[in-house]
């Protein structure tokens, strides 16, 4: 149905903080979603954001290309264009999710940033609307847009990737997920690529 190539750019996170994210604007665009302030893997947040980035000295980027046979996406136009689109996304973050939060158990004090908001609950049961605490926490993490970065420019300047969307009913060629890993260690590219890698 598809497959996924992984690619990783390093950046130091002053460097990333200084051209990459505008708050201002994008944090604005998080406002006028329903999941802000309403899902607890999105802002706003109970900690300070800038204290949340700079804690760790090197960012590295990661950008997971999902690339689509060319029957799939043939077969699945009109209305099951959207639904197709969000059944490979989620089964894909399932299995990258689970390698980021476990890299930041090999590497204490190492940040994991998702990408996109959270997956575990549905967007109306989220504890946050209550008032409760996230009944997953350790399971959870937010994305880089959720600090205000600019995921497109992220991917085509750092990661040379031009991100493509479904259009018309049509699936794109590939859809392009962009992760975070925050860290004050010294990690090698294809350690990174050979962790996030989904083992057959």
């Amino acid at each position: 149905m598809y497959r996924i190539r992984h690619t990783v750019a390093e950046i130091k996170v002053d460097d990333y903080i200084r051209n990459y994210r505008d708050v201002k604007k994008f944090i604005a665009c998080c406002r006028e979603c329903n999941r802000y302030g309403t899902c607890w893997a999105c802002p706003p947040f109970s900690f300070d954001p800038d204290k949340y980035l700079t804690s760790c000295k090197t960012a590295y980027i990661i950008g997971s290309k999902i690339i689509l046979n060319p029957d799939l996406i043939k077969n699945n136009t009109g209305e099951l264009c959207t639904k197709t689109s969000y059944e490979i996304i989620k089964k894909v973050r399932l299995n990258l999710d689970a390698r980021l939060l476990n890299l930041e158990k090999q590497h204490p004090g190492s940040k994991a940033f998702f990408a996109g908001t959270c997956h575990i609950c549905q967007p109306e049961n989220c504890t946050r609307i209550k008032g409760k605490p996230c009944i997953a926490p350790d399971k959870i993490r937010p994305s880089l847009e959720a600090f205000g970065f600019d995921i497109g420019k992220t991917s085509s300047q750092l990661l040379n990737i031009e991100m493509k969307w479904s259009s018309q009913g049509i699936l794109p060629e590939y859809f392009t997920l962009v992760s975070g890993f925050f860290t004050s260690e010294k990690i090698s590219q294809p350690y990174l690529i050979s962790s996030v890698t989904e083992q057959s």
